[in-house]
């Protein structure tokens, strides 16, 4: 098996068809001008040294090195077996709101691109934790189960928005309820939540089901996104501010973070509430927060022995690349005597 490490430098292969198109367009217009300006056999006595197949060698060449020294940049790594690796930490779900009143500008670039970078951020410093990812508005819904696998866990996370959940609200408590499922009471795996949302329009059973998952020794850290004065929920088309969002009496509506419902969930769980405007903040409080939680040991399988292999493609192809220098036009005399492509008169 295999992995490619920077699979975004095979874009540039595309250069490999264009110089090959490059030099077919190169080698019709000269023959195309030799004919205007004398007679071809005529061409050929007065450069009977002149050949061919050195031009068609040398530009085979050339474009093996550059492919070559592509798939080096992408860095192919080939995995000899999978393993079991035992692994000490704990389980992290993040429950995301993706509410419409998440779209407000009223913190940079705006409170759910806001959650998701403070998300992506907490991944960064993690080590050997297991994480999840759950999305909810008026339900929830489960984006990513229990996995060590970090960068897949950041591609689900950029792709989260308010179109992935049909229903509008904030039921916290349905996240809540649905971060329990992730618990298997016979893994002995020390579980935290940690919620992302301004808290706004939440339903009244928030408080019920923190104190349930409380019983199941789920702890959970409430992080508020937005600010007490709040802001407009832009309507947007292409990126471009068409409208706000507006109430039944066709007021603009001004969406605020209730910071209170989310302190009163992490202090029933006695996992704490932090404010997620500055992102220093919620690392420093989740990282102490992990530090104080006992960690477990869990089994994860994964690819062992991935070996990267770039050095061998860069090699081979700086070595094309010299021996490129050493291909003259010239005719060769072993070439000459197997006759390609008819040169002998």
């Amino acid at each position: 098996m295999y992995e490619l490490e920077e699979k975004s430098y095979l874009y540039f292969l595309i250069v490999i068809p264009i110089l090959t198109l490059l030099f077919l367009y190169v080698q019709f217009w000269k023959r195309k001008k030799q004919k205007e300006f004398g007679d071809l056999e005529l061409i050929k006595k007065l450069s009977p040294e002149k050949s061919i197949f050195k031009p068609i060698l040398k530009i085979a060449v050339v474009l093996l090195a550059l492919t070559c020294l592509i798939i080096g940049l992408v860095n192919p790594k080939i995995g000899t077996k999978l393993e079991t690796v035992k692994r000490e930490g704990i389980d992290i779900i993040f429950a995301i709101d993706v509410s419409k009143s998440m779209l407000a500008e009223d913190v940079a670039p705006n409170r759910l691109e806001k959650s998701k970078q403070i998300v992506s951020q907490i991944i960064n410093q993690l080590g050997n934790d297991r994480i999840g990812i759950i999305a909810y508005s008026g339900s929830a819904f489960p984006v990513l189960p229990i996995t060590t696998d970090y960068s897949i866990a950041k591609m689900f996370l950029q792709g989260m928005n308010p179109g992935i959940v049909s229903s509008q609200g904030t039921s916290i408590d349905e996240a809540i309820e649905l971060a329990s499922t992730y618990i298997d009471k016979k893994d002995k795996t020390n579980k935290l939540l940690i919620i992302l949302s301004d808290g706004e329009d939440h339903s009244d059973n928030a408080e019920s089901a923190a104190e349930e998952a409380k019983k199941l020794g789920l702890k959970i850290i409430t992080v508020g996104i937005g600010t007490e004065n709040g802001g407009p929920i832009p309507l947007k088309r292409n990126g471009v501010v068409e409208s706000f969002q507006r109430d039944q009496d066709n007021d603009v509506v001004n969406t605020k973070r209730n910071s209170e419902v989310l302190k009163a969930i992490g202090k029933l769980t006695k996992g704490g509430y932090v404010d997620g405007n500055s992102t220093k903040a919620v690392l420093d409080y989740v990282k102490n927060a992990l530090d104080n939680i006992e960690k477990t040991e869990f089994e994860s399988t994964q690819m062992a022995d991935f070996q990267s292999q770039f050095q061998w493609f860069l090699g081979f192809g700086f070595f094309l690349l010299f021996l490129d220098i050493f291909f003259l036009e010239k005719r060769t005399k072993w070439v000459k005597k197997m006759n390609l492509f008819n040169e002998k008169e």
